[in-house]
């Protein structure tokens, strides 16, 4: 099945050269999806040319990150912002074919120029420290252990010559354990020419982006070589997928609350409906929102120092769909009849309405014309723990090809913790749908076991899926038992494992579909590793029962060695002295003096 963004090839190609040619250009892609949902999806890009990046002469690239990767020599760079989870069933195939993607946390893969791994660590270390302070993330935290150097996952995106190619060392590290907020989204727009002050970029909010079902943020660094030219391009991308009533919400009472009875929308059809009863709708009967709604704010015009040939905002919706657009704007329908992009004023706001379209009377209009069927995904892959206890555990992941009549290869990566140490011997994949063996679905495996507190275990399987089929992938493992000081704050939490990579190879066959014929990606979901925890209550009462037995026996001892003890009639007499004696002898003496002074009147 096609993309959702190889429907809008017609465009891509009208602009491509001047994309290419041009220095910055952004674009914003919209496209409703069913169950009250809508995808967003923020692309901007840069280009410099590599002679006046190397002469430090930054306009449009950013010159924080330039400075950064010329001091490690970096080739081609790739960073993934990600939470939430794709809800592949109901929204179908990835936006970007899954290529602007990441797992959940942080993940990040580099190109370096290195001879030895000894200065690709190195060279490594320092870009993490570097992008962590930049980023204000934890990347500095992506140490040996949670490093690897892939084999078969993942291939250059950019032109490097041959040259370069001989001394590029790839490494990839992950941290699923990682938040992302809104911390990371501020140095984030600050890359962006317009800094999130005009153009597409104004719409980006964090309270909008991290109330997400799912959103992504990437960062992606190659060069690109053209007509015997070569430029540096940076391609920023987020994507978001909002809902709909919940992003409607007001920024100054965000809480749900029950709907007055007027607003209730009803289903007239059911028998029992009344004006006391009322069955709620479903998604089905359609979508009503504007921009400004779902986002809390309009566009603010465009950006000046973008490309003004390419359309700023595009809707993939059919061309059936109402869409109601402020004063200005020019539009341009895509032939194709499945989506149209816009023109918008440089300055202004702008903003559009898709109002709901009447299911009822002699104009009635269906879903297929409101909203464009998702693509069914090449694959789908889920992921689980098996088995019970602390001491041993298992994995299974299960892999479907949807496509009735072609077959699916692909990769499939794991990153896996050190204290999870997995028995390569009972790798088993089980075929159901189709008869086959595991030799037929597991082509060639290159595993890298782990070694304790420094490497993670690798493993990178090739695997091809006939049509129509799914495979059950296990394999077994036993969990470490860590040092206390190993464990983090929130110990009976678990250990965040990192989410597989699949990454599915173009075909071979010239009849193949669009889709069929490029790279594309997809992630599993993080797993949640439960490992034997101590009680870290105990040595916090042993403590506290040690320190108040020595104080009660060692505060007795100190008392009967350096305290005499005397008779209170042996004692010496009290003598008053000081301040406090003078004041008690002052008080007596003039009690004395009341005292006789009443005698001598009697």
């Amino acid at each position: 099945m096609r993309s959702f963004f190889s429907y809008l090839i017609p465009f891509s190609i009208l602009f491509w050269s001047v994309v290419v040619a041009s220095d910055y250009y952004e674009q914003l892609i919209l496209k409703p999806l069913p169950q009250s949902t809508l995808l967003a999806s923020f692309n901007f890009r840069s280009n410099t040319s590599l002679s006046q990046f190397e002469a430090h002469n930054f306009r449009y690239f950013p010159r924080s990150l330039g400075q950064i990767l010329q001091h490690v020599g970096t080739r081609e760079l790739h960073l993934r912002f990600s939470l939430g989870r794709w809800d592949a069933e109901s929204w179908g195939a990835r936006p970007w074919d899954g290529t602007k993607e990441g797992g959940t946390g942080v993940e990040l893969w580099a190109w370096l120029e290195a001879e030895t791994d000894e200065e690709a660590d190195r060279k490594w270390r320092i870009l993490t420290n570097a992008l962590s302070g930049l980023f204000c993330a934890s990347l500095n935290f992506i140490d040996e252990t949670r490093t690897t150097r892939p084999v078969m996952s993942f291939q250059p995106e950019g032109d490097h010559p041959n040259s370069t190619l001989a001394n590029m060392q790839l490494l990839h590290g992950v941290l699923p354990r990682e938040v992302v907020c809104t911390e990371n989204l501020t140095p984030f727009l600050k890359l962006l020419p317009c800094k999130g002050k005009a153009g597409i970029s104004s719409l980006l909010d964090g309270h909008k982006l991290f109330d997400a079902s799912w959103q992504s943020m990437a960062i992606d660094i190659r060069p690109i070589c053209s007509d015997g030219e070569c430029v540096l391009q940076i391609e920023q991308t987020i994507d978001m997928v909002l809902d709909i009533e919940r992003s409607k919400r007001p920024r100054d009472n965000p809480i749900p609350r029950p709907p007055p009875g007027h607003e209730l929308k009803c289903n007239s059809s059911k028998p029992y409906h009344s004006g006391d009863t009322c069955f709620p709708t479903d998604f089905a009967e359609g979508q009503e929102w504007a921009l400004d709604q779902v986002f809390g704010k309009s566009i603010k015009g465009t950006c000046p120092l973008t490309d003004s040939n390419v359309p700023p905002v595009c809707v993939h919706a059919p061309h059936g769909r109402d869409i109601y657009t402020t004063a200005g704007a020019n539009e341009i329908k895509n032939p194709n009849g499945l989506s149209r992009c816009y023109q918008i004023p440089s300055e202004g706001d702008f903003s559009m309405i898709l109002p709901r379209m009447s299911r009822e009377g002699e104009h009635a209009k269906t879903d297929a014309d409101e909203i464009v069927k998702p693509d069914t995904p090449l694959l789908y892959a889920e992921r689980s723990f098996t088995g019970h206890g602390y001491e041993r555990g298992g994995v299974r992941t299960i892999l479907t090809n949807p496509s009735p009549d072609t077959e699916v290869e692909f990769v499939y990566m794991e990153s896996l913790p050190w204290f999870m140490r997995i028995y390569l011997h009972t790798l088993r994949a089980h075929l159901e749908g189709r008869s086959g063996s595991q030799k037929d679905v597991i082509e060639e495996i290159y595993y890298r076991p782990a070694l304790d507190r420094v490497r993670g275990t690798q493993l990178e399987l090739r695997m091809r899926i006939p049509p129509a089929s799914t495979v059950f992938l296990t394999y077994d493992f036993e969990k470490s038992i860590l040092r206390y000081t190993e464990y983090p704050p929130d110990a009976n939490r678990g250990f965040d494992v990192a989410a597989a990579i699949i990454t599915i190879l173009p075909s071979e066959s010239p009849d193949a579909p669009l889709a069929r014929q490029k790279t594309s990606n997809l992630r599993t979901t993080t797993l949640l590793l439960s490992l034997p925890t101590p009680d870290f209550s105990m040595p916090y009462n042993v403590i506290i029962f040690t320190s108040t037995a020595i104080a009660l026996a060692f505060g007795g001892l100190y008392n009967i060695l350096i305290r005499r003890f005397v008779g209170a009639d042996e004692g010496p007499e009290v003598i008053s002295g000081g301040l406090k004696g003078k004041i008690i002898a002052g008080i007596a003496k003039l009690i004395g003096k009341l005292k006789g002074a009443k005698g001598k009147v009697d």
